[in-house]
């Protein structure tokens, strides 16, 4: 079941040494740890999620890592990621400049997610990365370094910078026919940013970061997570629940504790409802339209995939259509499936709705892809009279189901799914 990189996490005794055992956020199951070797990563026995890795030099080479992420997001945003040409006449942007385009259109809110997933996250990571590497190095300790670490952790899944690059490689081909497009130098930058920014991700232990920036034990023997033992989702830190039922803080980190996520599926249901109610304007309304000298034209989400396919980029037309079609379809779809079979007390296959879960979780984000096409296109293609485009009302539709899917698998508690097995009573 596991590679010869992985190893899987030892069972749990009923009592042994508390800094030794971690609990699985996917399922709950308390293992004990195991030693690792550099470069390998230790996965829950029941559902195989990943429960730590073990990297090499974690410290010096994430803040290697980060330093250099820092300097090529910086300077990248300076540059203009595109120019276009068209009968003489030149235009080029920068990645806030197309924001700001967006902006004066009148499409704030959309203007908005884009500033935040491209470039508010990843300036917050590399920052806080950095706010709390450095001292580390020079072993020291500033005050709120949990807190800014903790928000890191919270933040990257918004960070959507490789989503972006796709986002202009499809602007690309359908500006090729129409204009002579020139790669601007952060173009090559934003890419070599998102190498740097995986190798960050893979160097970086978190066990270690929060280790050393300090823990404090609980006291006790108890040694089951559904049994008087909670377990801190930012940091992994156990945590003995509070006999009063009283709101608990991690010591470590200050995050929230609890049994299970408060109000899970009532929160996913309400979030789930409202991005299928969005999800036919979304498809239906015009993502943007394009005026120019020969006359005007109209886009939906399908018909900007029936274009590359016709126009022979079926593979680019086959990404676009799984990752802005597909994609929030099935996410809709799965999470309706994992909401009702927790609330049924479903025993039905649950290391495969685990499974389903983690998909659905982590594909989310790609179905970005579109709001980042027309945020390019509306930058760039601003040459009155010979053409303009305008992004139009089933973007903003768009954006807002991506976003409220991604709130809702992130909302929902995978844990829920093992309760009925475990035949243990949890407040949901």
């Amino acid at each position: 079941m596991y590679s010869s990189a992985s190893s899987a996490a030892e069972a749990a005794p009923a009592f042994g040494d508390f800094d030794k055992l971690c609990a699985c956020h996917e399922c709950d199951l308390l293992q004990r740890k195991v030693p690792l070797a550099p470069g390998q990563s230790a996965r829950c026995r029941r559902c195989g999620a990943q429960l730590y890795h073990a990297p090499r030099d974690t410290l010096d080479r994430t803040l290697a890592f980060s330093l250099a992420a820092f300097i090529l997001f910086a300077v990248a945003n300076m540059y203009p990621i595109l120019g276009l040409s068209i009968q003489g006449k030149h235009t080029e942007t920068t990645l806030v400049g197309a924001v700001l385009e967006l902006q004066k259109q009148g499409m704030g809110i959309m203007s908005g997610l884009v500033l935040f997933t491209t470039f508010v996250v990843p300036a917050m990571e590399l920052s806080g990365l950095l706010f709390v590497l450095l001292p580390l190095k020079l072993n020291k300790k500033i005050r709120g370094q949990a807190a800014v670490f903790r928000l890191i952790q919270a933040l990257r899944p918004w960070g959507m910078i490789e989503v972006l690059m796709l986002g202009i490689l499809v602007a690309l081909v359908k500006l090729a026919h129409m204009a002579t497009v020139q790669p601007g130098w952060s173009l090559w930058l934003f890419g070599a940013f998102i190498f740097v920014m995986a190798a960050t991700a893979a160097s970086l232990d978190s066990e270690e970061i929060w280790l050393r920036l300090g823990r404090r034990y609980p006291t006790g023997t108890k040694a089951n997570a559904g049994a008087g033992y909670l377990s801190c989702h930012a940091c992994g830190l156990l945590a003995r629940a509070s006999p009063e039922n009283m709101e608990q803080h991690c010591s470590r980190c200050g995050g929230a504790l609890h049994v299970r996520k408060p109000n899970s599926i009532g929160r996913c249901w309400s979030l789930l409802i409202a991005a299928m109610i969005l999800y036919i304007p979304a498809n239906v309304l015009p993502v943007m339209s394009t005026s120019s000298i020969v006359g005007a034209q109209v886009d939906t989400i399908m018909s900007g995939v029936v274009y590359l396919w016709m126009s022979g980029s079926w593979p680019l037309a086959l990404l676009v259509f799984f990752a802005s079609v597909m994609v929030p379809l099935l996410k809709l779809m799965a999470l309706v499936v994992l909401l009702v079979t927790v609330q049924a007390g479903s025993r039905w296959r649950p290391l495969d709705r685990t499974r389903l879960y983690r998909l659905t979780e982590r594909l989310g984000r790609w179905s970005m892809v579109d709001i980042f096409v027309v945020t390019m296109l509306v930058a760039l293609v601003d040459v009155r009279p010979l053409a303009a485009v305008q992004a139009g009302p089933g973007a903003i539709a768009f954006g807002a189901v991506v976003v409220l899917t991604m709130c809702a698998a992130m909302s929902f508690d995978p844990r829920l799914i093992w309760d009925s097995i475990q035949d243990n009573v949890h407040t949901r």
